[in-house]
Parts: C-alpha cells; structure tokens; sequence
C-alpha cells in the first residue's frame, strides 16, 4: 500500500516539474530573459533525476 502511493505521489511530482519547467521555459523565451530558461532547465533536470531513482 505504501509503496504504490509513493509511486503514485512520484508520478504526480514528476509531471508537475515537466509542467512548471516548460512553463518557466516559454515564459523565459517569450520574456527573453535567461533566469526562468536555467530554471526550467533545473526543473528537467530534478525531473530526471526522479525519474533514474539515484540512490545517495
């Protein structure tokens, strides 16, 4: 029970980053400014991250 609502919280998580960084990506082009493009791109990246399961 717990494991599939981790994994479900998980999903969640991972499409709600996606989400925010393509957000923060097309207002960062449409702004043309570079601090909401590197964190959209942060975004991605802590998105992948979750996505690879790294182990500490």
């Amino acid at each position: 029970m717990i494991d599939n609502t981790w994994n479900n919280m998980k999903i969640i998580l991972i499409v709600l980053l996606g989400l925010i960084a393509l957000i923060m990506i097309y207002l960062g082009f449409r702004s043309d400014l570079l601090p909401p493009i590197l964190t959209g791109v942060g975004f991605f990246i802590i998105a992948t991250l979750f996505i690879i399961g790294v182990k500490k």
